[in-house]
């Protein structure tokens, strides 16, 4: 079931049972040799959020309840007490107490193997469950109405704080909308820009791949568990995204698509977004409702004026008669985020504990539509910088002025992708470096 504030029906209470000691052992364990105490601790712990999940209801009091615990395992041990002073219902109490069971799971609308099939899929390479407790959960999120409890990701997790514009349409645009998708989405990625959209049929498929190909970064926010991708057609761009970008979702692995799913996925595009750029619509499109969620998160809000005879330009003429930006260019979307990209930046700052010498916040680059240097106000940086943190001199030493992939850095510098896409990101903000086509090289 989603985990949202949002009026999305939830599964009722059932009758509870004491809860196993192991919560591994109402799972099922997999075959194997045991697994390290580390290992068990934080499995141990990945079921108890799941736990918390599956309660249902508003997820207000959920997230105090971590707030007071600290972790998902200590707010599961907690008891009916502390349950009950963070707000806990009733009924949400009753899903807490009751047997973790192949039934426990089908309540909450998820796959019976709900459990074991969650440790199987975090057991992969660049799988994480990120709680609300979690540094890494991301910051704009936060910000958001109804944050998700926790997030499914499957890519590099890091991304999830890059500065993002949402890119969301109708799912049978015309030519002309399916047109207009790719080339914004393009020239977003370009000026540094992540895409993020729903990985549904129409403009929200054009937007990811534009992304890609343009050497950009895309977020796909799913309305099905991590693992699966709605339309099925699209697994392999899903595969695609978490290999070259994110994807993430609030159900655990195993979730089918269901109806109440894509608006509750809606408000999380919203959410990890700095703006929503719809681009064609109907009047009662979902995009729509994408762009109410942003701008009751205080996002800016995008659309693309289109035919008077288009009954898929309505839902754009409808936003922009309330108050949206009317763009026709990917660098008017791009002028009207940098403000908030670079406080974005300040915020990623403060949290990497990352002091870079000299320079101020730079901004987006928005004076084109096609690929260049992230550029502001900021003075012009220094041939050889010292930096205060010795890992980001080790990744200035390692970049030139020629365009560097990744993996190249990852093999100069002996960091991890994850820090150096981090790290990237503020040099880029502060103007030190420039990005295009996911290769990275120093300003002159």
């Amino acid at each position: 079931m989603p985990d949202t504030d949002a009026s999305v029906p939830h599964a009722g209470s059932r009758s509870a049972s004491p809860r196993s000691a192991d919560p591994r052992a109402a799972e099922g364990r997999r075959d194997g040799p045991p697994a390290a105490a580390g290992t068990i601790a934080a499995e141990s712990d990945a079921l108890a959020l799941l736990r918390l999940l599956a309660a249902g209801g508003t997820s207000a009091a959920r997230r105090a309840l971590l707030d007071a615990c600290g972790s998902a395992a200590a707010a599961l041990a907690a008891g009916s007490s502390a349950w009950t002073q963070a707000g806990l219902t009733p009924q949400q109490i009753a899903r807490l107490r009751a047997s973790a069971d192949e039934a426990f799971w089908r309540e909450a609308g998820w796959a019976g193997d709900a459990g074991p099939r969650t440790l199987d899929w975090l057991a992969q390479p660049g799988h994480r469950l990120i709680a609300w407790t979690d540094p890494d959960y991301p910051a704009l999120l936060r910000r958001a109405p109804s944050p998700p409890l926790a997030l499914f990701v499957a890519g590099e997790s890091g991304l999830l704080w890059h500065p993002a514009v949402a890119v969301v349409g109708s799912r049978s645009p015309t030519p002309a909308g399916l047109g207009n998708a790719t080339d914004f989405a393009r020239a977003l990625a370009r000026t540094g820009l992540a895409v993020t959209s729903g990985l549904a049929a129409g403009i929200d498929a054009a937007a990811h791949r534009a992304a890609l190909e343009a050497g950009g970064t895309t977020v796909a926010v799913l309305g099905t568990g991590p693992d699966l991708a709605y339309p099925r057609r699209h697994a392999d761009l899903l595969a695609r995204i978490a290999a070259e970008g994110v994807a993430v979702s609030e159900y655990p692995p195993g979730t089918e698509a269901r109806p109440g799913h894509f608006p509750a996925r809606n408000r999380i595009v919203a959410g990890l977004s700095l703006g929503v750029l719809v681009v064609e619509a109907a009047e009662r499109s979902g995009a729509l409702i994408t762009a109410r969620l942003a701008a009751e998160c205080g996002r800016e809000v995008f659309a693309v004026p289109g035919s008077i005879h288009n009954p898929l330009a309505r839902g754009c003429h409808r936003l922009i008669r309330e108050g949206a930006g009317l763009v026709e260019r990917a660098s008017e979307v791009a002028a009207a985020l940098a403000p908030v990209a670079a406080e974005l930046a300040e915020g990623l700052r403060r949290r990497l504990g990352a002091p870079i010498d000299g320079g101020h916040a730079a901004v987006i680059q928005a004076g084109q539509d096609g690929p260049g240097p992230v550029s502001g106000d900021a003075d012009p940086p220094r041939t050889s910088p010292d930096f205060a943190d010795p890992d980001y001199q080790s990744l200035w030493n390692a970049l030139g002025f020629d365009p560097t992939g990744m993996d190249e850095l990852v093999h100069r510098t002996g960091l991890t992708t994850a820090e150096l896409s981090s790290m990237l990101l503020v040099m880029e903000l502060e103007g030190r470096v420039s990005a295009q086509h996911g290769r990275y090289f120093r300003n002159r």
